[in-house]
């Protein structure tokens, strides 16, 4: 089924016509959230192929996207341990682990000592790491900027104002 629109002004789209049909094939089926759930879904699809394909034409992966500006957004010195990245990133310790190293083999970043014990391992952004970070996250927001081109300043902070709620309360639900 197609998941798109042909007039993206109409009243409904192919997920109100999902819902219109679990309701004709079995009257009384909660199907409520299909409106929110099967919309943030499919949004979360076409964002996840956008990002991807945005982000390999920029000469990056998204899963060094995601450890690089983790890092640039932790200020100088641009230093965490891999724990408080997977913390940060939402991401498994195995997977921090693979980012560094793909990361440190093409110089973006350098795994280093703690001062304070010796012994606790640092990940640090490197001078080649923060170029490309900064370059990169330029064009990547300038373009998702774009994307979000159908809605009003009002409607952005009001849907971003509601997806807040909404998150908080399924990380809370998911133990995070």
């Amino acid at each position: 089924m197609d998941h798109t629109s042909a007039d993206p002004n109409r009243s409904g789209d192919s997920v109100d016509d999902i819902a219109r049909a679990w309701l004709r094939e079995r009257p009384g089926t909660p199907v409520g959230s299909i409106g929110v759930i099967t919309r943030i879904w499919w949004i979360g699809k076409l964002l996840d192929d956008d990002r991807r394909t945005t982000v390999l034409r920029l000469g990056m992966d998204a899963a060094t996207l995601d450890l690089l500006s983790t890092l640039r957004r932790s200020g100088p010195p641009y230093r965490l341990t891999a724990s408080e990245i997977g913390r940060r990133a939402l991401v498994s310790a195995g997977a921090i682990s693979q980012r560094v190293a793909r990361a440190e083999r093409t110089g973006y970043v350098r795994r280093t000592r703690s001062a304070e014990d010796g012994r606790g391992v640092l990940v640090e952004l490197t001078g080649e790491g923060h170029a490309v970070i900064e370059r990169t996250i330029d064009d990547l927001l300038s373009h998702e900027e774009g994307l979000l081109s159908p809605l009003s300043t009002e409607q952005r902070a009001q849907l971003a104002d509601l997806l807040r709620i909404l998150f908080v309360g399924l990380a809370t639900r998911a133990g995070r």
